[in-house]
């Protein structure tokens, strides 16, 4: 090859290298969810009373805001009919809901998983995850005279014991293999109570031993992860596979570790989370739905930080 042909080939090859690199750190250095094709969730509870109150007017601000898809938290007294309806008004998707272990008006865990099934079909939700454990008869099932929900929870978590936690994961299983028939997936939240220490493992870590990965997912919530002192990109990447859904919370540096139901929370972002590290691990270890949750009190109106979070996150570059 004449020394001019040679010269020419290798200053073309460094100009596509070079395209091929620009092109790599172009697409890198876009938002973390424009760049894996992932829709910015919220888990209505964020909103409180008001999504009970109004709830067309309440989805139609979340949509206003840019959420593309919600959580629910229950059925806000609606037939899956008209809760449908109204999210297909606002152009929002429900993919997942919560759905209570025990007695819940319109559906639990505990009554017909085949009525559980047909509703979360009709409102387009593909996944059914269990916000808190089954509470054993013998702690009460409501809370006593003069005790509110939080202070019940509280204690009913605290007498709970690793015979308890493994009753649970097999409740799990068992409505995992049932709602699976109907194209559900069910799942587990997380609070920080599940990490107590039970005489050298804890409750979560009972649940993700001895549930069925093909049949129970678990949904992370960071910021109840972080309260509890645990790392939350740790404990997912530890757990690869095993977290598909996460609550994208925030809580401030004044927060100190607990097991007690208890975190000092933020908006999204102005927290103490790293997200540019914390975004990318859960990723990488399986969590493709993110919904935004924020805890009271809130620093203003609800939809505020709603607002706030979700464009934090819309323009998060990890």
């Amino acid at each position: 090859m004449r020394p001019l042909h040679r010269r020419a080939l290798l200053a073309a090859a460094a100009v596509g290298l070079g395209a091929g690199v620009s092109g790599a750190a172009q697409a890198q250095a876009r938002p973390f969810f424009r760049r894996h094709g992932l829709p910015i969730g919220i888990q209505l509870y964020t909103l409180g009373p008001e999504a009970a109150r109004d709830l067309e007017g309440t989805l139609a601000a979340v949509a206003g805001i840019g959420f593309r898809t919600v959580e629910l938290a229950g059925f806000y007294g609606r037939s899956p009919q008209d809760l449908r309806a109204a999210l297909d008004k606002a152009g929002l998707k429900a993919t997942s809901a919560h759905i209570q272990p025990r007695g819940a008006p319109g559906a639990s865990f505990d009554g017909d998983v085949g009525k559980v099934a047909e509703a979360l079909n009709v409102v387009g939700a593909t996944h059914a995850v269990m916000p808190i454990p089954r509470i054993p008869e013998r702690l009460g099932l409501v809370p006593a005279a003069g005790e509110d929900f939080v202070g019940y929870l509280r204690r009913v978590f605290s007498q709970m014991t690793a015979d308890d936690w493994r009753a649970n994961a097999q409740f799990l299983n068992e409505k995992g293999a049932a709602l699976a028939r109907s194209g559900i997936r069910v799942g587990y939240h997380n609070h920080n109570m599940e990490f107590a220490p039970l005489g050298g493992v804890s409750g979560m870590e009972i649940l993700l031993a001895e549930t069925d990965p093909k049949l129970v997912t678990f949904e992370a919530d960071v910021g109840w992860i972080a309260a509890s002192g645990q790392d939350p990109a740790e404990l997912l990447t530890r757990h690869k596979g095993r977290f598909t859904l996460m609550h994208v919370k925030d809580l401030k540096a004044s927060t100190q570790p607990n097991f007690t139901l208890a975190m000092d929370p933020s908006d999204i972002g102005a927290g103490r989370m790293e997200w540019k590290r914390l975004l990318p691990a859960a990723h990488a270890a399986g969590v493709r739905h993110f919904f935004l949750e924020q805890e009271p009190p809130f620093p203003g109106p609800r939809i505020d930080s709603a607002r706030a979070g979700h464009d934090f996150l819309a323009g998060l570059v990890a």
